[in-house]
């Protein structure tokens, strides 16, 4: 037996004891096995190495470049770096069964994908619509010319062109499914427009989950669930985002206080975390180390979270911050209001877009008359600093 074809079971059996492969859509296994991540690797991976990435060569090392094809499956495959940041990949495996579930992909179905990257979402989608029927998009031309190449070798018939995503693809137009595998903020009405009433939209959403929604009768709107646990890659058109440091630049606190809740739920709890990237959409939290936590806005506000030790009894935190923005108050407030919704899991939120795309908002638990947040309009960004804007 092969590398691959080791490395194929064990993932396999790894996604079969966790119970990751959908029941609802048994064709979903049967072409990841048809067609073989493998196929639509590069010759050279990326690694994570705690400081950058460092390249694994097929031909240096296969047995390894097989083992990171192949990781967890919750772990994605890296196959391109651009100055020094992740840029594609091979999505991880639970991912792409998951949001190929929520497709509800039938034979027969138009398809719209957006972001071919190496193809392999792509042949998995026309093994099951058919051949011809599905459009792939991708605005890296050399990325959008390896795809065909792997594509035609799997024998799938993927129309594959080079454009952005964003403004979809109307030649094709009326879908039945759109797929994207990069992360969006706002649905681009694009994309409810050319999906067919009663069709179905799949997007990861945000820097966390991603939702099905399905296209009104009418057409004039579109409006569904969170699906799940989904951190994608932004479009390549999107600003990246500042690093803690660009956004503190040295300074030191303005302002400390203690905090009398234990702050590793921030990082622990998948549904608040969710509930808080719903509230405050431009609200970056990240864990750095065992006790600390860096909080910014990507413009000029920053805080530190230093909680308790360990399992040390008492839950208490320090805060120091500092711009013109409390973080860490406005994280306590949309954390108490989290609480007071009942405390919503991830799978009670949801999405509307309507008015031509104008109108988008998330809510919780019943899209009627339940809470809900507008998702803010990037036109109307918060200002950065000029020091931070220097440092993009």
């Amino acid at each position: 037996m092969s590398p691959f074809e080791q490395q194929r079971d064990h993932l396999a059996q790894e996604m079969d004891r966790a119970e990751l492969w959908p029941e609802r859509s048994p064709w979903i296994r049967r072409a990841v096995e048809l067609r073989p991540r493998h196929d639509f690797a590069p010759d050279q991976l990326w690694v994570w190495e705690g400081h950058a990435y460092t390249p694994v060569e097929r031909g240096l090392d296969e047995r390894r470049w097989a083992e990171v094809v192949y990781g967890g499956p919750y772990e994605p495959t890296v196959t391109q770096v651009t100055v020094g940041l992740a840029s594609s990949s091979l999505s991880c495996c639970s991912v792409v069964a998951d949001m190929l579930d929520s497709l509800k992909l039938e034979a027969g179905h138009q398809v719209l994908e957006l972001g071919t990257a190496t193809g392999w979402n792509a042949a998995l989608l026309d093994h099951r619509a058919g051949p011809g029927r599905v459009t792939s998009l991708e605005l890296d031309a050399e990325l959008a010319a390896a795809a065909r190449t792997n594509l035609d070798a799997a024998g799938a018939q993927v129309r594959v062109e080079v454009a952005d995503g964003a403004a979809g693809c109307p030649d094709g137009a009326p879908y039945d499914r759109l797929i994207a595998t990069y992360a969006v903020d706002r649905i681009p009405w694009a994309w409810v427009q050319q999906v067919r009433p009663g069709g179905r939209i799949v997007t990861p959403w945000g820097r966390l989950g991603h939702l099905a929604l399905t296209v009104a009768e009418d057409g004039a709107s579109a409006t569904g669930w969170v699906q799940g646990l989904a951190m994608f890659m932004p479009s390549r058109t999107a600003e990246p985002p500042l690093a803690f440091e660009q956004i503190r630049r040295g300074r030191a606190p303005q302002h400390e206080h203690i905090v009398d809740r234990d702050v590793r739920s921030l990082t622990d709890d998948p549904h608040l975390r969710f509930a808080l990237r719903v509230a405050l959409p431009e609200v970056r939290i990240t864990a750095t180390g065992e006790r600390l936590l860096e909080l910014h806005d990507d413009a000029d506000s920053w805080a530190t979270l230093t909680g308790p030790a360990g399992d040390s009894a008492g839950t208490a935190a320090v805060a120091r911050q500092g711009g013109p923005r409390h973080l860490v108050a406005e994280v306590e407030d949309a954390w108490d209001e989290w609480l007071g919704h009942g405390s919503p899991e991830l799978y009670d939120y949801g999405l509307t877009v309507t008015d031509a795309g104008r109108q988008q908002y998330a809510w919780a638990w019943d899209r009627s008359d339940g809470p809900r947040w507008p998702l803010p309009d990037p036109e109307a960004r918060r200002p950065v600093t000029e020091a931070a804007t220097a440092t993009r």
